[in-house]
């Protein structure tokens, strides 16, 4: 099978990868089958994963797993598989539904990330609300940045409004001082910080990152100035990456929602034994177009689990 990540660089997409393999592995023992897998990084170019998904394609792959760079520009590669009948299992980054509904043989494997915005904002509302010290100036209110992925897409735009949403559904006053587009990359995010803090300086008491690695970026620019605990604000994640829970612990972060890569991963491993070994019997049951894993909140109480959980799927 053909794998094409949008940018290998992700620290989750690589964590997710690595889990799938390990899953695919087992399964492949427990059937007596072989499998093997070719992974390529489309650097966060749309043409050329297409071209990628091609060659992979001319170089007989059974089954195609696509990591979108553009999540609304899946027709191509759609087009290309169909003509050959081979099934594409789209993961992380979900086509529009109009594009999934061309073919049977496409499908989703991920997390909803409206439900990762929702529970970020209450992990912040539950803290606020337990910690008079986050509205360092008193005023009432918890200013605040965002450190945002791409321009545009549509995890980013969901998880940063229903955070805020929340938050301020849950009684939270707030007010927003900026934010920074940092790509989901954590040097990207470090840089970003350091210029919101040359703008606000220790008006930021509150930072709503869209995954771990911007929110881990965020707290390196504190450490590069230097700034002392009191003086740096709060963080939330989302994804749960292996350094994200270690920042949980540690009490960098005070929490992240955990995106499934587990479940994931098995879930796409399931789902090749199925395409593959025309095991149709329990299709209905397991699989639709859309499979979609809970999110889980993680403080310092619980991060625990999810780390065994983590280390265990390696």
């Amino acid at each position: 099978m053909g794998i094409s990540c949008y940018d290998q660089t992700d620290v989750f997409i690589k964590e997710l990868v690595t889990s799938f393999e390990g899953e695919l592995k087992r399964n492949g023992d427990n059937k007596d089958i072989s499998t093997l897998v070719t992974t390529r990084d489309a650097a966060d170019s749309q043409r050329r994963q297409n071209t990628q998904v091609k060659e992979l394609i001319d170089a007989g792959c059974n089954v195609l797993l696509v990591n979108l760079v553009d999540r609304t520009d899946s027709s191509e590669i759609i087009e290309l598989a169909k003509k050959k009948k081979i099934p594409v299992i789209f993961f992380n980054r979900e086509p529009v539904t109009e594009d999934l509904k061309q073919w049977n043989k496409l499908y989703y494997v991920g997390g909803n990330a409206k439900e990762s915005g929702v529970m970020q904002g209450e992990l912040a509302a539950d803290f606020i609300r337990g910690n008079n010290d986050v509205d360092r100036n008193r005023d009432g209110k918890i200013q605040y940045v965002v450190l945002e992925g791409e321009p545009g897409h549509q995890d980013a735009i969901i998880r940063t409004e229903e955070a805020v949403n929340t938050l301020k559904a849950s009684g939270i006053k707030l007010e927003k001082l900026g934010y920074g587009v940092a790509n989901w990359n954590r040097s990207q995010a470090q840089n970003r910080m350091l210029q919101l803090i040359n703008q606000y300086q220790n008006k930021i008491e509150l930072v709503l990152s869209n995954n771990d690695d911007m929110a881990l970026g965020g707290i390196d620019a504190y450490a590069k100035l230097n700034r002392t605990e009191s003086s740096i604000p709060v963080f939330f994640g989302i994804d749960g990456t292996d350094e994200g829970l270690v920042a949980v612990k540690q009490g960098l972060l005070a929490g992240t929602v955990y995106n499934d890569k587990e479940g994931q991963a098995k879930k796409m491993a399931d789902l090749v034994m199925m395409l593959e070994t025309n095991d149709n019997s329990e299709k209905d049951s397991r699989f639709t177009q859309q499979n979609y894993l809970p999110y889980a909140k993680i403080t310092k109480e619980n991060v625990a689990d999810y780390q065994s959980t983590s280390s265990s799927s390696r």
